[in-house]
């Protein structure tokens, strides 16, 4: 079969991963970053990136999720503004190439590099580039509905047999997001056969039914009701609404 004939999962794709100070995109500041390349019957290849956070503090939920302090980002990191630009630049050269955008949970991880980009007057990444993404909890929710338990990048790695060393590790999730996004596209050929920007748009659409799905599952439950608020249905990145606070 020659290299035009195979499906875009045995060409080459772009992971990223970011690790944070919070679970809110919208203030949340990168501690780390990965951008790895992947597959195409090449060997992986990464860049990885540590941030002095700006000024910003670590909290101890999230040292105790990545591992860096407050004290260590600011001892080993690099200027946050520089961080971004470059993370912002590394992933558009890879669209420009023609890779797809591999991130588990895009929305959270697209919308922190976007809006740490206003905060620092780097220019965002969707202002440059219309990137094709593949979330692999919207693909593996679309191909698997009803199976039962969690859709994290590690309940994914375990169903789908990828090794993850390191979890939380911006390289290592990285990485095993686009293996997952392989194992699914090799399983399935409902996701294989569609090309790039037909499943970038029908992930749109799959998100949005997911979303939906979930926030009325919490306006149902009691005690969660509050949650159904906070659902977005956006995908795979949240519009930004108001001026981002430095």
């Amino acid at each position: 079969m020659s290299p035009r004939q195979l499906g875009w999962h045995y060409k080459p794709m772009a992971g990223f991963d970011l690790e944070t100070t919070s679970q809110d995109p919208e203030t949340a500041r990168i501690v780390t970053g990965a951008v790895v390349h992947y597959g195409g019957g090449r060997p992986t290849t990464n860049r990885t990136w540590l941030s002095d956070v700006g000024g910003a503090e670590i909290p101890a939920d999230a040292t105790a999720v990545h591992g860096f302090t407050t004290e260590a980002a600011r001892t080993a990191g690099r200027p946050a503004s520089a961080v971004v630009e470059e993370i912002t630049t590394a992933l558009a050269a890879a669209v420009e190439q023609g890779r797809p955008l591999v991130i588990m949970n895009a929305p959270y991880d697209l919308t922190v590099l976007d809006r740490e980009a206003r905060r620092y007057g780097v220019t965002p990444l969707f202002d440059r580039v219309s990137p094709r993404v593949l979330d692999p909890r919207v693909l593996d929710k679309h191909v698997s509905t009803f199976r039962p338990g969690g859709r994290t990048l590690t309940d994914l790695c375990r169903h789908y047999v990828v090794p993850l060393d390191g979890a939380h590790s911006s390289e290592a999730d990285a990485t095993a997001a686009c293996a997952v996004v392989w194992k699914i596209a090799n399983r399935y050929r409902s996701i294989s056969g569609r090309p790039l920007p037909r499943l970038h748009a029908d992930q749109v659409v799959w998100a949005r039914e997911q979303n939906e799905g979930l926030r009325d599952y919490f306006a149902r439950t009691p005690g969660k009701e509050a949650w159904a608020r906070g659902v977005r249905l956006e995908w795979p990145l949240l519009p930004c609404r108001a001026a981002v606070v430095s």
